[in-house]
This record gives structure tokens, C-alpha cells and sequence, in this order.
């Protein structure tokens, strides 16, 4: 092989690792063979799945430094032309990552000169691969803001958040623009919207925080995700969700599998909390709240909002009483709901208002009959049991317009007869 080989470099280290680390021999012999056959997707894909468990892959060289910087610099970067690009670019994450979480590599400066480096190439990189990077650059650089325990009102935070929004109200619109059919396009939306969320979770607001969160879970697998990285996703959502301003799609978070792993926890009633809601129970909801009280000053989000709560579940006791009655008997009086939201009847109008102001329902109030008659009602994410009342209420219908359709042919011969 040729000394002028940009290849040979690589190989070199490759073979000295295998040496070095017998017990990850097999994987680095298995990339020597793919390297010397210039097998790059392969390659790419065998490298790829190496760096992403630095529990078990990452050590040092020989010289004290990160295998994974090594393997980097020596074998990925002179062949990175013929690579995947986006996949290049989850290569250059996952070890820009290792140097900030593992020690004793811990080095910021070098975690973000990967990713920077690399987007210096976003023409030949591509929107996907570009975008990709560049959120995990905005993550990488909001984690070293939480880590340095720094106030996010000092002047250099201030400045790196503001960036990190500019990047990502930019990156939406490109994102929006990707086809559905780019392959791998869930890896860059969850890197997206992980950057995202993470920038809302600093700042705030929980609505906001919300809004990116559920989209992240709907592209992420949750296996991917470290058991506290799932627990504390879990948590935050369903925090999100009872608190967040104008979020009143709980059954899509109930729905969602993240929140399963707060089965058995103390935090299960926030999962419990969110099944009332999404079903309209306000005593139901109340009595988790009390039996889970002292947990509940625990988060201090619930205690400053805890109006705004229960302010929700009433809109949603009401949401659920219209959705449960038949589409042509939506006239209901204000004693009903007094009744099924808990409220005295004199501040029945108020509720009515205030859903019809958040457009929760649509419809005409009568104040002097004290009924209001309900044209549409919000759509949202059923359970199973809202599903299965759902199903019968079609299969009356379905019986309706079977009646209906026998009348008519029936009669239409003597009706045209006349």
C-alpha cells in the first residue's frame, strides 16, 4: 500500500487497537476487512453502531487519548466523502457526545470543534445531514450551559440561547421541507425536536415545552433512550401536559409509551392525573389530587398553576359531556352541567364561555332557557373505552340508516305512483 494512501493511517490504528483492546479485537478486525474492501456503507454502518455504546466501546489509545476521537480523525475523515452524510454526521455526534459525558475526556471545546468542523461542509453534507448536526450542536451546546451551572440570565448564556433559538426557528422550515420519504428522516426529526425541547425546557414556556416533547416521542424510540433519560422525559411531558397553557390533548399523552415507565414509581399519579383529565372526571381527578397531596407540593409547577388545573379539568368535564351525548341531542341545560363539571349553576355560563372562547366547542349559549347547544366539540386522542362507546355509537347509526334506506325503497314506488 502506498505510503501517500490516505487510508493506510487508519488501518494502521485499527490493527494497533485490535492489539491494544483484545476484547473489542473482533469489532475492530471486523472494520479493518471493510476498510481494506473499501466497503463504506458497511463500514459506515459497522462504525456507526461501534461509537453508539461507549459503555462497552469507548477506551483509550495508547497515548491516552479517545478511541473514539482517533477512530474519528484517522479512519472516518479521510474517506468521509464516500460516506452516507447523515450518517457521517451521526458518527461525528456520537463521538462529540462521548467527549462530553465520559471521562476523562470531558472536553467541551473539542465536543463542539467536531460538529463545527463537519457543518464547514454542509454543501457537500445536504439538508438532512446538515440539519442534523446542527441540532445536535444547539444540544450539545445547551447541555454545557446546564453542566457549567451557570445562570441562564448571565450575558454569555443569554447570547448562546438566543442563537440556539435563531437555529431552531430556522431549522423548522427546513425541516418541514424534508419528504416524508428521505430515509432515516425520523433520526433527524428526533434530533430536532430533542434540541428543541431541551431549549424550551430551559426557558420555558411549559405549553412550548409540550408542543416539542410530543413530537420527539412520536420520532424517537424509547430504546434508545437510557431508563433516567425516559424516566425524566416522562415526568416532564406529563408536567407539561396538566400545566402547559391551551394543552388540553391529554389522551394523546396518556397514549403515549414514554409514560409508562412511571408505573410503579411515586410519580404514577401524575400518569393517574392525566387519565381523569383525558376522560372529563373531575371527582376522579380530585381524589387522586388528594391522595397524592403531599407529593403534589413536591412540584412546584403544579402548585403555582394548580388554578389553571382546575380550571382545565372543568373545560375538559364539559368537553367529554358533549362528545358523550348522541350528535343530535347536544342541547344541554345548565343544571346537567353544573352537575357533571362541579361548579355551582351560577358559574355554568362563565364555563360555557370560556370554552367557547378556547374553542373547545362550538355552538349558541341561550341564557334565558339555560341551555347551550353544542355544533362541534374539539378532537382529540380516545382510550379504549371512549373507542369502544365510539364504535356503538356507529353501530346505531349504521342500524339508522339501514332502517332508513328499507323505508325509502319501500315507499318510493308508491310515492312515485301517486
Amino acid at each position: 500500500m502506498s505510503s501517500s494512501d490516505p487510508t493506510a493511517a487508519g488501518l494502521e490504528h485499527l490493527e494497533s487497537m485490535s492489539t491494544l483492546h483484545p476484547d473489542l479485537s473482533e469489532q475492530y478486525q471486523n472494520l479493518v476487512n471493510l476498510y481494506q474492501r473499501k466497503l463504506w456503507h458497511q463500514l459506515t454502518m459497522s462504525t456507526l453502531e461501534f461509537v453508539s455504546v461507549p459503555s462497552v466501546t469507548l477506551r483509550t489509545t495508547s497515548e491516552g487519548t479517545s478511541s473514539y476521537l482517533v477512530l474519528f480523525d484517522k479512519v472516518i475523515l479521510p474517506v468521509d466523502k464516500k460516506l452516507n452524510q447523515l450518517s457521517l454526521a451521526r458518527i461525528a455526534s456520537a463521538v462529540a457526545f462521548s467527549l462530553l459525558d465520559d471521562p476523562p475526556y470531558k472536553d467541551g471545546v473539542a465536543a463542539r470543534a467536531i460538529l463545527e468542523n463537519l457543518l464547514e461542509k454542509k454543501d457537500r453534507l445536504g439538508p438532512s445531514a446538515s440539519l442534523f448536526a446542527e441540532s445536535r450542536l444547539g444540544l450539545l451546546g445547551l447541555m454545557l450551559i446546564a453542566r457549567s451551572g451557570e445562570a441562564l440570565t448571565t450575558e454569555s448564556s443569554v447570547k448562546a440561547l438566543e442563537a440556539t433559538k435563531e437555529a431552531i426557528d430556522k431549522n423548522r422550515l427546513i425541516l418541514a421541507a424534508l419528504a416524508d420519504t428521505e430515509s432515516e428522516v425520523a433520526v433527524v426529526h428526533s434530533a430536532f425536536y430533542e434540541t428543541a425541547m431541551t431549549y424550551r425546557k430551559a426557558v420555558g414556556p411549559p405549553e412550548a415545552y409540550y408542543r416539542e416533547a410530543i413530537q420527539y416521542v412520536a420520532y424517537t424510540s424509547l430504546s434508545d433512550l437510557s431508563e433516567e433519560d425516559r424516566y425524566s422525559l416522562a415526568t416532564d411531558l406529563s408536567l407539561a401536559a396538566l400545566t402547559g397553557e391551551g394543552v388540553f390533548n391529554f389522551g394523546e399523552v396518556v397514549a403515549a409509551p414514554a409514560l409508562q415507565c412511571l408505573e410503579g414509581t411515586d410519580l404514577h399519579y401524575l400518569v393517574e392525573l392525566l387519565a381523569a383529565g383525558s376522560r372529563g372526571d373531575v371527582i376522579g381527578f380530585q381524589r387522586v389530587a388528594d391522595a397524592n397531596a403531599a407529593a403534589i407540593q413536591l412540584q412546584p409547577s403544579l402548585v403555582s398553576r394548580a388554578a389553571a388545573v382546575k380550571e382545565k379539568i372543568t373545560l375538559l368535564a364539559l368537553v367529554n359531556m358533549v362528545f358523550e351525548r348522541p350528535s343530535l341531542e347536544r342541547t344541554l341545560s345548565f343544571e346537567d352541567i353544573s352537575d357533571r363539571v362541579g361548579v355551582p349553576i351560577d358559574q355554568v355560563e362563565w364555563v360555557i364561555m370560556r370554552a367557547l372562547s378556547l374553542n373547545l366547542i362550538k355552538g349558541t349559549m341561550d341564557q334565558v332557557d339555560q341551555t347551550v347547544d353544542v355544533t362541534w366539540v374539539m378532537p382529540r386522542v380516545l382510550d379504549n373505552k371512549q373507542m369502544s362507546e365510539l364504535a356503538t355509537r356507529f353501530g346505531e347509526w349504521a342500524v339508522k340508516v339501514s332502517k332508513t334506506r328499507d323505508y325509502m325503497l319501500e315507499h318510493t314506488g308508491a310515492l312515485l305512483n301517486q
